[in-house]
């Protein structure tokens, strides 16, 4: 046989053992050449272009090369000491590492650049669609185009060759160092084994537990007052941070094998084989691969969590639009009012009409704020100095507010994160000349005009019209915003789009203040729904990589122990019996890493959710369901490639 017929064998042989790998690398050069057209299409040129995401494109391409070309030097690694048998023959026949080396490279050539084109021309192909999905997420109208880019081309090229090169030089380093009775010695040293529970890893497990637990508990504590100053806040994101990493990698090296133990002495060592084979192999081989399963775990929280984020603003935007801009159309400036309504008439639209007075005042806030920021803090304010919104009830009609009583309407979340506004206590307006108490009797999230009067910080200050107007007479001008007077501006559903086009035809966001609330419902999705785009499609290339790891590993596994699969078949176990307890393990093999980071997910939407919109549950289980399900796919490769092994091992 010459080098050529061996070349050629071995690809032959590499393709139907790492069928996977190709695919991983075929989908990775897919992804990368149509997510970098994507960078280089018009519509998201930053002067020309309908979407502004240029930058956070480029910034995606960026990370999506990290985890891309580490995922390859990765799997690499353990596909050369897969072979690390084979390396160690061609040794023995007199073969010197120069020749391997250069043996090993035509092989990675031929795969690793036929993947790349097959890589290149779908992505060429599906590009289309990606700059589609880009549209319809972020809402924009326009027609998507099939264009090569040359500049896309170029990139991906010099990327995956860069990654090729790094992935040549790994191959050469093994080979120049490794023996040829280390090379046989490689993979039966792979894995750590340890045959007993020492105490030590007791501590370790009881205490990456409680290092979960722990930054759990201060997650959900992260914006209540014991943090609401800046350097507290960033002291207990920091904290939060790497007690859950910690106590992650910590669970992988002891917390594991701790419980696993508990359950077989909890059986007094009598287990079935399903148990003996899920639970006996998971136990000590968890902890020797505690640092890949702490990086898999965190990026996949860090990925769900993104997503679930920027999916809650997405999914929020008509709401949070609704809730602050209240009518259809809020202006602020009697121009702009007169230069809209004008425009309404000429083009037929109907549309009703209400102005509400807003003045503002100072005032000693002390008694409804519950505050605990540090005093050099630079969010620090005097309560006793509050600038507050006031209207009068005589505005609105479902409102009726006594003498000397004020009704607050219009927190938002973000505000009560940083303050506690209660309910009840006493509010002191200061004029020019005198002092107004009042009682508040009430606090409503419902905002009533505009949230760009709200600008102190304080919700809106609603009191009897006979009150409004001493507070009006004896105001101090020196506070008084350039405008006063909130003018909202509802039309019927089916003229909406084109009263919009009329807003926005006629510059009225030029005067600050005014909004559409369709408008700011549009570009929030806008906003939101590329950054959603970007995290999703980087979310999907680690989901499908870092299985891919996982699924080499076991592949492994498998193969490591069909000695142990050849003695149970002969001692009379069926198939079906060995299959059983392969489809726990690998619950175990998957389900856990994913189980931790579903966790780490929640506890971090869970705690600031609200400053990114109004709605967390159905985003975030939409998010979390999807992302198991595509998961769960390479558990279910991997119980299908053990039942090959079991199959063959007899």
């Amino acid at each position: 046989m010459n080098i050529n017929q061996l070349i050629i064998r071995n690809l032959k042989k590499n393709l139907s053992n790492y069928y996977l790998y190709v695919f991983a690398l075929i989908f990775s050069v897919t992804i990368y050449f149509a997510f970098v057209t994507l960078q280089y299409d018009p519509s998201m040129d930053p002067a020309t272009g309908t979407i502004k995401g240029q930058a956070g494109v480029k910034a995606g391409s960026v990370v999506l090369i990290a985890i891309v070309g580490i995922f390859l030097i990765y799997a690499n690694n353990l596909f050369i000491k897969r072979r690390s048998n084979e390396i160690g023959l061609f040794q023995l026949i007199g073969m010197t590492k120069g020749r391997i080396f250069r043996i090993l490279s035509i092989e990675n050539f031929i795969l690793y650049f036929s993947s790349m084109l097959i890589g290149i021309l779908l992505g060429f192909s599906v590009s289309k669609l990606i700059v589609m999905i880009v549209f319809k997420i972020t809402g924009v109208e326009a027609v998507a185009t099939l264009s090569f880019s040359q500049e896309a081309l170029i990139q991906t090229i010099l990327v995956f060759l860069g990654i090729y090169l790094l992935i040549m030089l790994t191959n050469y380093l093994f080979i120049k160092k490794q023996s040829i009775l280390a090379l046989f010695q490689v993979r039966s040293s792979t894995e750590v084994k340890v045959k007993r529970l020492s105490i030590w890893q007791v501590i370790i497990g009881v205490l990456g537990i409680g290092l979960i637990g722990t930054g759990y508990y201060v997650s959900q504590k992260l914006f209540d007052l014991a943090f609401s100053s800046i350097n507290g806040m960033a002291f207990a994101m920091a904290f939060i941070l790497g007690s859950v990493i910690i106590g992650t990698y910590l669970f992988y090296k002891g917390s594991v094998a701790f419980i696993f133990q508990l359950i077989r002495r909890q059986h007094k060592g009598y287990l079935n084989i399903n148990k003996v084979m899920s639970l006996s192999s998971i136990m000590f081989r968890m902890k020797s691969n505690a640092l890949l399963l702490t990086i898999i775990t965190t990026i996949s929280a860090l990925a769900i969590g993104f997503l679930s984020l920027s999916y809650i603003a997405y999914y929020s935007a008509e709401q949070m639009a609704e809730d602050y801009v209240v009518h259809d159309f809020a202006l602020v400036n009697e121009e702009s009012v007169d230069k809209f309504t004008t425009a309404l008439e000429s083009n037929d639209i109907d549309y009703s009409m209400k102005q509400v007075e807003v003045i503002q005042y100072v005032a000693d806030a002390s008694d409804i704020l519950d505050l605990n920021m540090d005093q050099d803090d630079a969010i620090m304010v005097d309560p006793s100095q509050y600038q507050v919104p006031v209207v009068s009830d005589a505005d609105f009609e479902q409102i009726n507010v006594e003498k000397n009583e004020a009704l607050l309407h219009g927190y938002s979340d973000l505000t009560m994160s940083f303050m506690k506004i209660k309910d009840s206590g006493t509010l002191i307006f200061k004029g020019q000349s005198e002092k107004f108490e009042l009682q508040q009797i009430g606090l409503k999230r419902e905002h009533l005009v505009s949230s760009y009067f709200s600008g102190g910080g304080l919700p809106l200050a609603v009191v009897d019209d006979s009150t409004y107007e001493k507070l009006k007479q004896d105001l101090n001008p020196d506070i008084q915003m350039s405008t006063k007077l909130f003018t909202g501006i509802d039309v019927s559903k089916g003229d909406l789009q084109k009263a919009n086009e009329l807003y926005i035809s006629q510059n009225l966001e030029e005067w600050a203040g005014n909004d559409s609330q369709l408008k700011s419902s549009q570009d929030q999705k806008m906003n939101m729904g590329l950054i959603m785009f970007i995290v999703g499609f980087l979310g999907l290339t680690f989901l499908v990589t870092s299985g891919c790891v996982l699924y080499f590993k076991q592949m492994d596994e498998s193969e490591s122990e069909q000695p142990s699969y050849t003695i149970l078949r002969k001692l009379g176990f069926t198939q079906f019996d060995l299959l059983k307890g392969i489809q726990l393990k690998q619950l175990f093999n998957f389900g856990i890493p994913l189980a931790i980071g579903l966790l780490h997910s929640y506890f971090a939407v869970q705690s600031g959710w609200f400053l990114f919109g109004s709605e967390l549950w159905t985003p975030m289980l939409l998010v979390m369901v999807l992302y198991t399900a595509l998961y769960s796919i390479f558990g279910i490769l991997s119980v299908i490639y053990y039942r090959k092994i079991i199959g063959n091992a007899l």
